[in-house]
């Protein structure tokens, strides 16, 4: 929701009915994943994409349907759907869109949970009887729960609701036999920190903040961390790490990144670092640098294990040269720990919703 989000809220202005599409579930090589959205627009101007185009003119004529009727539907196209084919689903995977027309106050809602940067989870009724069907609630963390299906679900949702954010994963969930919702968890944005602000770090800065990373700059050196050279970062702290980490918030969205060469400020860096819950820990430098780092922190008390979190050299191999080549490289690995952990996830969750109730779920709907 995130990224459709202005386009959503400025049809809303304009006077313009809107349905959004949701991916609720993928199965195969399907390009996007579940909890992606394409908001449709009455006039029929959509934003995000639920496919990487594939389908999306099959769904932005159901959103237009589903705006005419004022009901949500279901739609799954796959590999051996005749449909999926005709429009171009042909990747060997199968997804299920959910499309509904939004709530105008459901919206207000959601647009201040994401304005405040809060983790949330939104629960629609994907299946179930009609006066439930496309029903949405909304659970903020540590918050009560907004809306209801009755008191009989309501607890099992808060329980699912909870499950599904500590994890950070979208997904489906049975309610009984003939209910069921999809769970599509909210986070804040990730954060990328930087110690250093050296030539690497306008670059990756930059990126980081284009791929729609939260950015932070550290660096006592007024000469090289100051806000004429990063004027684009969302935050610079002109001060020490020891004292710059305690102004901020480490959480598992986090990345770390160690760029100036310089053990007075590399290795108080990681000493906190590879002691946060971060995902991802990355220092510049070469193997021998690297070597030297390893057993000043070893000697100084850190342990092996949390040695092996550290990524060094950093950045994927790409036979990067120039300092933007060098922050692509980082930035490339910086997301791929950050998707893989993901993955990984979602990848165990799919098992919650197989064998019986999938088969079910598409009897009905097929």
């Amino acid at each position: 929701m995130r990224d459709i989000l202005p386009d959503v809220v400025r049809w809303q202005k304009e006077g313009k009915s809107i349905a959004l599409a949701t991916v609720i579930q993928t199965w195969g090589s399907s390009p996007r994943r579940a909890g992606s959205q394409m908001g449709i627009a009455s006039d029929g101007q959509f934003s995000g994409s639920v496919s990487g185009g594939c389908v999306e003119t099959a769904v932005i004529e159901a959103g237009l349907e589903s705006l005419k009727t004022n009901r949500p539907g279901l739609l799954h196209f796959g590999v051996t759907d005749e449909t999926a084919w005709r429009v171009g689903l042909a990747c060997g995977g199968s997804i299920d869109v959910f499309v509904k027309p939004v709530d105008k106050n459901f919206l207000q809602n959601v647009s201040a949970v994401i304005a405040a940067e809060e983790a949330a989870v939104i629960i629609i009724v994907v299946r179930g009887p009609e006066p439930l069907l496309g029903r949405e609630l909304l659970y903020r963390e540590n918050a009560h729960l907004r809306g209801t299906l009755g008191r009989d679900w309501d607890k099992k949702i808060l329980e699912l609701a909870q499950e599904a954010l500590s994890q950070g994963i979208s997904k489906r969930a049975l309610l009984d036999e003939e209910v069921e919702v999809f769970l599509d968890v909210l986070l804040p944005p990730p954060t990328l920190i930087v110690v250093g602000g050296v030539h690497i770090s306008i670059a990756l800065l930059s990126l980081a903040k284009a791929l729609g990373y939260r950015t932070v700059l550290i660096d006592p050196r007024k000469a090289w961390g100051n806000a004429e050279r990063f004027s684009h970062v969302d935050r610079l702290i002109q001060a020490w790490p020891e004292d710059a980490f305690q102004q901020i918030d480490v959480t598992r969205a986090t990345a770390i990144v160690m760029l100036t060469h310089d053990p007075k400020l590399d290795d108080p860096a990681l000493k906190i670092a590879l002691n946060s819950p971060a995902f991802y820990v990355g220092a510049l430098g070469s193997k021998s640098t690297n070597a030297r780092r390893r057993k000043r922190l070893l000697d100084s008390g850190m342990s092996e294990l949390q040695w092996s979190r550290l990524h060094a050299p950093i950045g994927l191999d790409i036979g990067a040269q120039t300092p933007e080549e060098i922050a692509l490289a980082i930035m490339a690995e910086v997301v791929e720990t950050h998707r893989k952990r993901d993955q990984g996830a979602a990848a165990r969750e799919t098992q919650i919703v197989t064998g019986h109730a999938v088969k079910k779920f598409h009897e009905a709907y097929s």
